[in-house]
């Protein structure tokens, strides 16, 4: 009896053994045909899933700056780089850019929102200034078109550096290592504000991605992403709809969405592009950001309350669908946001979700820290 109930045992086990097998197998074989559609050139690619309104680009590579090292030691760069790792830029002499965009943590701060003189918070995330030279607008609303104009804003901010603008070239204008580095970049040791804000954007421009394990698959290395993150980025461009937002050469379509996170009439409202433009159809938009590097960037979104990419996959997911006003309360209250129509529940299995983020992750490969430079003392 006992020796029957073991061969049973033993069937059972076996049958659920190739049972598993099978399934595996077949996952595998369906995961492969998916994949296969990838391992060729970029222009051979199945088209993405996206909305009819949506103009996008396709994916396309960068590549490591062969000019890099040299491009730093331009005069009018080192100036910028010195200017930007410099507190004395701030009324304190305690605070620079670099306290917000260090080179360590991503060109961001790993914190929620922005801290700054006097240990004053902002309101919004710090964004990374990778890629920034490549921005069509600037801020999380997009107030500022250039990054001369927009660096007016934390230099001047007075829960950031809290500078007066008209003041800043006067302080630097008393070191003698300032003067001649102003020479060297524009001929003349007079230093003013805009050669200030000239510099400074110069040098952020040169603040760009490295190539990635995608840049090197976009590339014809097909060993360097997993089938899981290849099956990732298939559903990154089709199932979940992320193309709808995130595309080209550096994943953004530079525009602006609410995507349900307004928190309207509640603790962390923000309106948004709304308090640029005034227009009821802004509230609560904020800007696309690029997804290059999103590893060292965290934590995300316009408030910085979320720093976990599984979390906001499935945060997606749902849809994000806040609650919509219906035709009476849009009329009664013309400022009551509406999330955008690109939001939708995803239907996602959690298989897929974890492909999406193990994709997700390939999108970071700068691994170079840049030094900080000595700042003039005299």
């Amino acid at each position: 009896m006992k020796f029957s109930n073991i061969k049973i045992v033993l069937f059972v086990a076996a049958l659920s053994f190739f049972f598993m097998q099978h399934t595996i197998q077949r996952y595998r074989v369906d995961y492969g045909e998916v994949v296969d559609q990838y391992k060729q050139p970029v222009k051979f690619w199945p088209k993405p899933v996206v909305d009819g309104s949506v103009k996008w680009k396709e994916f396309e590579a960068i590549a490591w700056d062969s000019n890099y090292y040299e491009t730093q030691e331009l005069p009018e760069v080192l100036l910028g780089k010195k200017l930007f790792f410099d507190p004395k830029l701030s009324s304190s002499s305690q605070i620079s850019c670099s306290s917000c965009h260090n080179p360590e943590m991503g060109w961001a701060d790993r914190q929620e929102v922005a801290l700054g003189n006097d240990h004053l918070q902002g309101k919004r995330n710090t964004q990374s200034l990778f890629n920034i030279g490549e921005r069509d607008s600037y801020f999380w609303d997009g107030r500022a078109k250039t990054l001369e104009e927009q660096l007016v804003g934390p230099i001047s901010a007075h829960n950031e550096m809290n500078m007066k603008p008209e003041k800043l070239a006067g302080k630097l204008a008393k070191y003698t290592a300032y003067r001649k580095l102003f020479k060297e970049a524009y001929q003349s040791d007079k230093i003013t504000f805009d050669k200030i804000a000239r510099a400074l954007a110069t040098f952020q421009k040169t603040i760009r991605s490295q190539p990635s394990k995608l840049d090197k698959f976009m590339n014809g290395d097909y060993k360097a992403l997993t089938d899981k993150e290849i099956y990732g980025m298939h559903l990154f461009r089709t199932k979940a709809g992320c193309m709808n937002c995130h595309y080209g050469k550096y994943l953004t379509d530079e525009s602006f969405h609410n995507i349900g996170l307004t928190y309207y009439k509640r603790e962390y409202e923000d309106l948004g592009r709304y308090n640029i433009t005034k227009d009821p159809k802004d509230v609560g938009k904020f800007k696309t950001p690029s997804l290059r590097d999103l590893n060292y960037t965290a934590p995300w979104m316009h408030n910085g309350l979320m720093d976990d990419l599984h979390g906001i996959v499935s945060l997606y997911n749902s849809g994000m669908q806040m609650i919509n006003p219906t035709p009476d309360e849009k009329k009664a209250d013309p400022n009551f946001p509406v999330t955008d129509h690109l939001m939708k529940p995803l239907n996602l299995t959690i298989k897929e979700q974890e492909a999406l983020v193990d994709f997700l992750e390939s999108m970071s490969g700068s691994y170079y820290k840049m030094p900080r430079p000595e700042i003039p003392r005299k």
